[in-house]
């Protein structure tokens, strides 16, 4: 993990400590540390190329934004972020992407994003963004109505933590068993989860389930 202390003049009347930024292209890291210096200043700010290491500065103490790419050596689609705000909802988390076609921007803030910041953005532009949601606003550029059916987002943004985690699991194929291990619950248990899980999302299988969790992947 890298932290640096920012030291740049701009927004002086905001009280920030730790912001994160999860994004595995060290160019981009770069440039949101530019932009996080006119918005932020005086913040701590954390890379990681990784969730992994994203989760890991999120346990470690207070932090005021995660910036969050959809695509990671060990997470890609909106798994990642459906996790990270069921585990730490307190925090918010501004999605940056390189796919930012309307479907994938509503779909990110329906499964709990507080703003989404395209990777084409200008630098002014993603000052702006960063001002916007460290303010508490939303943010993200515009995008056309919905022209479809998108009820599942919301459906898995219901999810407790612990269902969220199984219905991965299902998606991954892995059996109630294996489920139950990396959960460190019964089995029992997890079939007893799976039953909440199938009423959420209004399916009566595990097939259905993982169609559903579809909804996960991010399209290219």
């Amino acid at each position: 993990m890298d932290k640096r202390r920012q030291t740049a003049t701009g927004m002086g009347d905001k009280d920030l400590d730790r912001i994160v930024v999860a994004d595995d292209h060290p160019l981009f890291r770069a440039a949101l540390g530019s932009a996080l210096a006119r918005a932020a200043p005086g913040a701590t700010i954390e890379e990681t190329a990784s969730l992994a290491g994203a989760r890991e500065a999120l346990g470690g103490g207070p932090v005021d934004l995660l910036l969050l790419d959809l695509k990671l050596s060990d997470s890609e689609g909106f798994a990642g972020l459906a996790e990270v705000r069921g585990d730490f909802p307190a925090v918010p988390v501004a999605v940056v992407s390189a796919s930012e076609d309307g479907p994938t921007v509503r779909r990110a803030l329906a499964f709990g994003a507080a703003g989404f910041i395209p990777k084409s953005a200008t630098l002014q532009e993603m000052v702006e963004a960063l001002e916007a949601i460290l303010a508490g606003d939303n943010w993200s550029p515009p995008i056309p109505e919905a022209d479809e059916d998108e009820s599942m987002e919301a459906r898995i943004a219901s999810l407790t933590p612990s269902q969220l985690k199984i219905l991965i699991g299902l998606q991954q194929g892995r059996l109630n068993k294996q489920i139950a291990y990396d959960l460190g619950v019964t089995e029992a248990t997890i079939k007893a989860h799976l039953t909440s899980v199938f009423r959420k999302l209004g399916v009566h299988n595990r097939t259905q389930a993982v169609i559903a969790a579809q909804a996960l992947v991010l399209e290219s």
